[in-house]
């Protein structure tokens, strides 16, 4: 597993182990001002709307301008129209100004800029700021490190469904970070997680259940959450799938499947599959090899998630690692 604590993240709309300056990594849910196929009469409407003073205009332009739909990306433009509206009181525009200030895009980096801003957006009840204002607190961005602070944005956003926020507020009842340590607590907040599709908190409780921590030791269990994870293209958990079929934990003895994974992996950025195929080739016939091939170049391939806007945490701990 994969983690920026376990990992705290935040995000645009997203966070990494699963830390987000929502964990991450960091898997996105921001909210689209009409999808990149924004027509240019409706681009004409927007843009007078939010010239004549209409804040949710004015935000989804900003929006427009820094998702490049329907326009050439812009930060600064996004920055400009997102101030507009942010003072018209839209918590949308509040949150995508903390983003911009957080990762200097079209501003200055400012750290205690983009709190400002998230903490506006998060009084009005904005889960992903919430959640990237509970990632300002576990690193000390902006404001003093307190991870009490910490915690109790992650749980204002987990709270709301925020994925990352539950991701997060997972990862430090794992580590016992600004909370009692608490697996149970832990794997029921990574369960949240995983059970609306987000990778990291799949990932992570799949461990939970290969070393039984915080839950009954199952490696089917194990392998029924890792390959949710894997077959949306997140190449760590492709890494402890291939493991799992090299093993036969929880699935059968494949060295095929484990060697397909372990490319899959390799090909997402993960080195470490590299190593895994070398060293599983001895153990291969090459008409095995070929086959393990041809299946990963017939993977349908990842997600293309958008621009990752939450920050997220997680275990960061690999199958394979275990003991």
């Amino acid at each position: 597993m994969n983690s920026r604590v376990l990992f705290p993240v935040t995000s645009m709309a997203v966070v990494w182990f699963c830390s987000c300056s929502s964990m991450a990594q960091n898997q996105p849910r921001a909210r689209s001002a009409g999808g990149d196929g924004t027509r240019p009469s409706d681009l004409y409407s927007l843009q007078q709307k939010a010239q004549a003073g209409d804040a949710k205009a004015e935000y989804l332009l900003g929006w427009s301008y820094m998702t490049a739909a329907g326009v050439s990306q812009d930060y600064q433009e996004a920055a400009t129209w997102y101030r507009k509206a942010a003072a018209g009181g839209s918590a949308e525009a509040e949150f995508g100004l903390g983003y911009l200030y957080e990762q200097g895009k079209g501003v200055r980096r400012d750290y205690r800029q983009a709190v400002t801003h998230y903490i506006a957006a998060a009084q009005q009840g904005h889960s992903t700021a919430e959640n990237n204002l509970g990632s300002m607190y576990a690193h000390g961005q902006g404001v003093r490190r307190n991870l009490v602070e910490a915690v109790r944005w992650y749980r204002a956003a987990a709270d709301q469904g925020e994925v990352t926020g539950q991701c997060n507020l997972a990862s430090l009842y794992f580590r016992g970070s600004g909370v009692a340590r608490d697996y149970r607590e832990a794997a029921r907040w990574f369960r949240a997680a995983a059970e609306r599709g987000h990778p990291p908190a799949q990932e992570d409780l799949a461990w939970m259940y290969y070393t039984g921590t915080g839950v009954t030791l199952d490696y089917s269990e194990a392998a029924k959450w890792v390959q949710k994870a894997a077959e949306q293209g997140y190449a760590s958990a492709q890494i402890d799938l291939g493991h799992l079929y090299e093993q036969g934990k929880g699935v059968p003895l494949d060295y095929v499947s484990a060697y397909a994974w372990y490319k899959l992996a390799l090909a997402g950025g993960d080195e470490r599959g590299r190593a895994r195929m070398k060293s599983l080739s001895h153990l291969m016939t090459q008409e095995q090899i070929s086959t393990a091939t041809v299946r990963a170049e017939q993977f349908p391939g990842s997600r293309s998630p958008r621009e990752a806007m939450s920050n997220s945490n997680g275990i960061g701990s690999s199958f394979a690692e275990c003991r």
